[in-house]
């Protein structure tokens, strides 16, 4: 039976401070986007929320995901151009 202050189970992984998070390189990496685009949406605020540290920015994984559902959910859908089929 495991005590306080024992060792985790060796096939837990660590958990580090930046799990769930990803930089703007990595996350336009991704998205096949440049850094400028999302550069650019964060100074308009209409890209997934991400946060600041010193000069690095930082975009928690979950929160793009659900930014990513809002885009699924409210693009509007398009009509076909020309007359009926």
């Amino acid at each position: 039976m495991p005590h306080l202050g024992s060792m985790p189970e060796p096939t837990a992984k660590p958990r580090t401070l930046m799990s769930g998070w990803i930089s703007r390189l990595d996350l336009a990496t991704e998205l096949g986007l440049s850094v400028d685009t999302l550069r650019r949406w964060e100074a308009q605020r209409v890209g997934p929320p991400c946060v600041r540290a010193g000069r690095k920015v930082y975009y928690r994984r979950a929160a793009v995901e659900d930014w990513l559902e809002e885009q699924e959910q409210a693009a509007p859908r398009r009509r076909r151009a020309g007359g009926r089929r």
